[in-house]
């Protein structure tokens, strides 16, 4: 009988051995998945922040932006860090306000841009995070995934938001007569 009590020990250790183990790999195999992801919208949101710059710098007759832009949609991967800033720092000198649709979808997507890059970071700080636990390294469980990589860009400065009047409270027209 107590040979029975360490052989279901032994078996149950297995068991939850195998199942932090399935844990650590299914976490490992998500969060790089999601960077991945990550990294894919970055880059959509990039590509729609350079088409809205385009498409500005057209309308506004700026060459220099024009030419940020259309760098930045052409860039090679390994230049596109470098072509990337070169258009924000483009549109740190263009005034970017008014009411011109152009303008306001850019606007829109230099703030998406901005909030797809912290998600990307994150998600990559996660992924290096979890390829460097010790259990990770020594059963390799990252190997088949491709290393993540920050995508460092500067941030743009975003003008502040039009701050839209708040209506008045209503006020009766004629104080109320005591009853």
């Amino acid at each position: 009988m107590p040979a029975m009590w360490w052989v279901l020990g032994v078996v149950a250790a297995v068991v939850l051995l195998a199942a932090y183990l399935g844990w650590t790999a299914h976490r490992v195999e998500r969060v790089h998945v999601r960077a991945q992801s990550a990294e894919r919208a970055l880059d959509a949101h990039l590509m729609r922040r350079a088409a809205a710059a385009a498409v500005v710098a057209e309308q506004s007759d700026i060459i220099e932006l024009y030419a940020a832009a259309r760098l930045a949609l052409d860039a090679d991967p390994d230049e596109r860090e470098s072509a990337e800033n070169d258009l924000t720092r483009q549109l740190q000198v263009v005034a970017l306000s008014g009411p011109d649709p152009a303008t306001r979808t850019l606007l829109a997507t230099s703030r998406r841009v901005v909030l797809a890059r912290q998600v990307h970071t994150d998600l990559v700080r996660d992924a290096l995070t979890a390829r460097r636990r010790p259990l990770v390294r020594a059963l390799r469980m990252a190997r088949q995934y491709p290393r993540p990589q920050y995508f460092d860009i500067e941030e743009p400065p975003m003008p502040a938001a039009v701050p839209v009047p708040a209506p008045a409270p209503a006020v009766p027209a004629t104080p109320l007569e005591p009853v």
